[in-house]
């Protein structure tokens, strides 16, 4: 029925996409309209990329340099006020999503580990503590450092490399040219930006300057704010708490670039990032006025703390061919060291069971030198012109995990077990690392041939990629420190070709036709593959060395259409999975055959992972953009996914319900307004769960409206004011990727911000 469903809509597709050169509704780009001052103070109108063709293009042979990709530009990013990835996917990306509790992005119905984010090239990891929760990671960057981001939807592992089943987000920091103009040899910006969804603050500056061939460029940015509004208004102590935790944040960002021009076209700099995040927080959820005989915190006594950091730094090289016999036409290449880290915690006193203070900070530490780029060389044979990208990505990768903390237990008995009255303290397991200390090396070498076939519009482009990847965990006092008391673990070794074909017909300079089939690859996690938590009379969480790598098979079909005025893009997706990592709970016989017996882990039985045979993922993303000579504009988009478990039977919780977007606006050359409806269908499947703790929320469908608009005072040269009013009519909604899996708070706990606004000043010099 699902076959069917899908070649339907395959059909109802491509009637649409052969019904395009008719009705001329096609597009390559999509560009709006916002002034710009110039020079000699006048205004011009400055195009602002909505997906299409790009301003600033990503490297030759990175992820997403393909047609399949969309951009979102600087320029849509300040119109929009786009401050987070989840403002990311409001209207400038739908069916991009992220999930606020494990730190992941969602694209196709994917996210953690298997999207691969990007920033200038260098991967993030999806730092994933498989048994504290400190997971994330991918979103330490500031969208006030950013030029640009990108977006490619679907595995294609031929350039991405692992991790890319459901897409790449990659993001591109600024560039001194970025700053400055054409005519000058310096260039600034300064930019204040107030949200009152969570009552944050965020100036940022950045300044660039030229002195012949160097170029040096700043830019740094800070943020405070409190907890994110909700719908909630109960504020009370522990389960019957509607409103949101209290809590503040600090956030800092770092980049300092610097460029060195030589002759013939190399370039050659040194880039430094640094980012900070830290947010302490209240837990009043977990607090109650009066102890029963399970409560643990009475107010006041209960705080948490979730952090992350990221630092890079790297050596850059570029080059740009200036004559038809160079080796190469284009070249790029970072060699980096980064480090990233995850941190989460609380610090409280119990009131019951163990009495006293306790404290926890469970950490999540990566560190990677690595070397990334690609080469380009065009040849030029006659009939066939070939267009040759070479790429690598080689690193090395130290990860360990940590838990420290402290309480009011006593030391366990000869036995094993502990003192009466203490027996809760087989469950608090600290100072001892659950993943040993994993040493990892991969290697992803690609190769990718386009071959143009002389004026007819019509290429081939095949490619290939080869991985290697070998995690090898180490003991360390920590890990031997464990209560479980695990042995050393097996390693992981695996290898992966992962092959892709793209066909595109360009029909004319408004419609380019494509389909692509191309696989997907991504290894286990040292967490996947080595945690262990718990012991004999609680409950037991293992990893399983023994895990396979997860594969996809993606094919797509679409059309790039229109030119500015006119246009849009259709997909068609379907993705087909193999070896999926999953948890499972272990019964007795398999318990025995790894060892355990499962009679002494009476709270919670053993848990592991496993591989899932079979999934799939289809569905399409259509979009439409008009653009009106008297300044009116129009864009309307669509996101759609379905997502199973073929085995089991059952649908993919991670894939979001439907979501459409419209957009219309109204500009002229020193102001202009716009209004953006976003509707989301209700999830599938039922609520599970009672009233007081629910495993999965299916989240009823919403519509809302946001108002937004620009103004740049003629009187104040390079000043432009943005301001939106989010949520207009103050709708009640759930945002279906962070609160699918539910919890134990009343609905309304979980509920998005109501009625907000946002305004930020923007003065260029």
């Amino acid at each position: 029925m699902v076959i069917r469903h899908w070649r339907s809509a395959l059909l109802v597709s491509a009637a649409f996409v052969c019904a395009g050169p008719v009705s001329q509704a096609l597009a390559q780009s999509a560009q709006t309209t916002t002034p710009a001052a110039t020079s000699d103070g006048e205004t011009t109108l400055q195009k602002i990329v909505v997906m299409g063709k790009r301003v600033s293009a990503p490297a030759p042979g990175s992820a997403t340099d393909t047609p399949l990709a969309t951009e979102t530009t600087a320029a849509q990013i300040e119109n929009k006020q786009i401050t987070s990835i989840s403002d990311l996917g409001r209207i400038a990306e739908p069916g991009v999503n992220f999930n606020r509790n494990t730190g992941g992005v969602n694209i196709r119905g994917l996210e953690g580990s298997r999207v691969l984010t990007t920033v200038d090239g260098i991967p993030l990891t999806f730092l994933s503590d498989a048994t504290r929760s400190a997971t994330g990671g991918v979103d330490t960057f500031d969208f006030s450092s950013l030029s640009a981001v990108d977006v490619l939807r679907g595995a294609d592992s031929s350039r991405a490399g692992g991790g890319a089943l459901g897409g790449v987000l990659a993001v591109r920091t600024l560039e001194p040219e970025d700053l400055i103009e054409e005519g000058r040899d310096w260039g600034g910006i300064v930019k204040y930006t107030y949200d009152s969804s969570d009552k944050s603050s965020s100036p940022s500056a950045a300044i660039a300057k030229r002195i012949e061939n160097t170029s040096i460029m700043f830019q740094g940015g800070y943020k405070t704010g409190k907890q994110t509004d909700s719908q909630g208004t109960v504020d009370t102590y522990g389960p019957t708490r509607t409103a949101p935790n209290p809590s503040d944040y600090d956030q800092h960002n770092l980049l300092f670039k610097l460029r060195q021009q030589l002759e013939g076209g190399h370039t050659i700099g040194l880039t430094a990032e640094s980012y900070r995040k830290d947010r302490d927080t209240n837990a009043k959820t977990n607090q109650v006025s009066v102890l029963g005989p399970r409560d643990q915190y009475l107010p006041g006594n209960y705080f948490t703390n979730d952090a992350s950091a990221r630092d890079r730094v790297s050596v850059d090289y570029k080059f740009q061919s200036e004559s038809d016999d160079s080796l190469v036409d284009s070249a790029w290449a970072s060699l980096y060291w980064q480090d990233q880290t995850r941190g989460t915690g609380y610090n409280g006193y119990r009131s019951t069971s163990v009495i006293g203070p306790i404290g926890r900070l469970n950490e999540y530490d990566e560190r990677t030198i690595g070397l990334v780029g690609a080469l380009e060389k065009n040849i030029d044979t006659g009939y066939l012109d070939h267009n040759f990208v070479f790429g690598f990505d080689i690193a090395h990768v130290t990860s360990e995990q940590y838990s420290s903390g402290y309480d009011n237990c006593p030391a366990p008995l000869p036995s094993g077990a502990y003192p009466t009255g203490y027996s809760a303290c087989a469950n608090l397991h600290t100072n001892q690392a659950d993943t040993p200390k994993v040493e990892t090396g991969r290697i992803g070498l690609y190769l990718d041939d386009k071959v143009s076939f002389g004026d007819t519009g019509f290429s081939v482009t095949p490619g290939v990629r080869f991985d290697w990847v070998k995690h090898d965990p180490k003991m360390t006092d920590a890990f031997a420190d464990n209560a479980s008391n695990p042995a050393l673990p097996n390693g992981f070794n695996d290898t992966a070709i992962s092959p892709k074909i793209r066909l595109e017909q360009e029909v004319n300079d408004q419609v380019l036709l494509y389909g692509q089939w191309a696989m997907g690859f991504r290894a286990p996690t040292a967490g996947e593959l080595f945690s262990t938590f718990g012991g004999p009379g609680t409950y037991l969480r293992i990893g399983n060395p023994n895990l396979k790598s997860e594969t996809s098979n993606g094919f797509e079909i679409g059309a790039k259409l229109g030119d500015d005025d006119l246009g849009g893009r259709v997909n068609l997706f379907y993705n087909r999975y193999r070896n999926f990592i999953d948890t499972t709970s272990l019964n007795a016989a398999q318990a025995a055959a790894l060892g355990y017996t499962l009679s002494q882990y009476p709270q919670g039985g053993i848990s592991t992972y496993n591989n899932v045979a079979n999934a799939e993922i289809f569905g399409t993303e259509i979009s439409v953009h008009k653009r009106f000579s008297n300044g009116f504009r129009a864009l309307a988009g669509l996101a759609y996914a379905e997502g199973n478990n073929l085995d089991t039977k059952t649908f993919l919780q991670s894939v979001a319900p439907l979501k459409a977007v419209v957009s219309i606006g109204y500009d002229t050359e020193t102001w202009g307004v716009g209004l953006d409806w976003t509707g989301v269908k209700h999830a599938r499947g039922q609520t599970i769960g009672t009233a007081t703790s629910t495993s999965y929320f299916s989240t009823p469908g919403y519509g809302i409206v946001d108002l937004t608009a620009w103004w740049e005072p003629e009187q104040i040269k390079g000043l432009k004011i943005n301001a939106g009013i989010y949520n207009v009519f103050d709708k009640t909604y759930y945002d279906y990727a962070s609160v699918r899996t539910g919890g134990s708070q009343p609905r309304e706990y979980y509920s998005e911000p109501g009625r907000t606004f946002k305004i930020s000043l923007t003065q260029r010099f």
